[in-house]
């Protein structure tokens, strides 16, 4: 059941969107609070810790977006409400869920669900395979750890927390898949040399690519791989038969 908030200035709107949930989405969602200011909203959001806010924007004395200010992180979606298409960019900018015009229908709303139900799932997905890479990395008493040059010294990752490693001139990035990012003052080559392990292979002479993350490869015209984030990867056409042969696991 995902808990929600409603926080409107409005008493007609906060009731008439309170009615629709309880109407269409009884046994997905429960509204545990109603709210007529930011002020109300934020010692509500404390109180409950709701997955989900909807937040009407134009409010006297503080409008929605103010309530972001109150918040260091946000732990919550937010569905914006408002009867002004004119805020619809800035909606986008708090990185917004959606963003529903007044009067609200059941089949706007039906699809803003939908996008939350999608999203929850993304982020499950995306725990479950961070846990089993980690208890894959974890599996021996071996060290698994790549000693990467900084300014200060040396960071140390675990080879499968990195997801590909990208060329930069005389720099090498390396993309975790945590979303973390190390720029190190080492080429490609050098880093591949360093990582050794069976995992990582080299799909283009600017990527080096984990295997464990590779969910989709695309033969067409435009070579490309797909990593578990979404990411795409181009794969050159001189490395492309020696990746076929990994991903087929051939002359292994």
């Amino acid at each position: 059941m995902i808990i929600a908030i409603i926080i409107d200035n409005e008493l007609n709107s906060r009731e008439f969107l309170q009615k629709l949930l309880t109407r269409y989405f009884s046994k997905k969602i429960t509204v545990v609070a109603t709210c007529d200011s930011v002020d109300a909203g934020v010692k509500a959001i404390h109180k409950y810790a709701p997955e989900l806010v909807f937040l009407d924007i134009q409010m006297p004395n503080q409008n929605g977006f103010k309530l972001f200010s109150h918040f260091e992180r946000t732990n919550f979606e937010v569905i914006f409400t408002t009867a002004y298409e004119d805020y619809a960019i800035d909606a986008i900018k708090y990185s917004a869920l959606d963003y529903l015009l007044k009067p609200i229908n059941h089949i706007d709303l039906f699809a803003s669900i939908k996008r939350l139900e999608q999203r929850k799932k993304n982020v499950l997905n995306q725990n479950k395979t961070v846990a089993l890479i980690e208890h894959l990395g974890g599996q021996d008493n071996s060290f698994n750890k790549i000693a990467l040059p900084t300014h200060n010294g040396y960071e140390l990752l675990k080879l499968n927390s990195i997801m590909y490693c990208l060329s930069e001139s005389n720099y090498c990035k390396i993309i975790c898949y945590d979303g973390s990012e190390l720029l190190v003052s080492k080429t490609l080559k050098y880093v591949e040399e360093l990582i050794r392990n069976d995992l990582f292979i080299r799909i283009h002479k600017s990527y080096l690519v984990n295997l464990n993350y590779v969910i989709n490869y695309d033969k067409t015209e435009d070579l490309k791989v797909t990593l578990s984030t979404g990411i795409q990867l181009p794969v050159s056409i001189r490395k492309k038969e020696h990746f076929l042969n990994r991903i087929l696991q051939k002359n292994k």
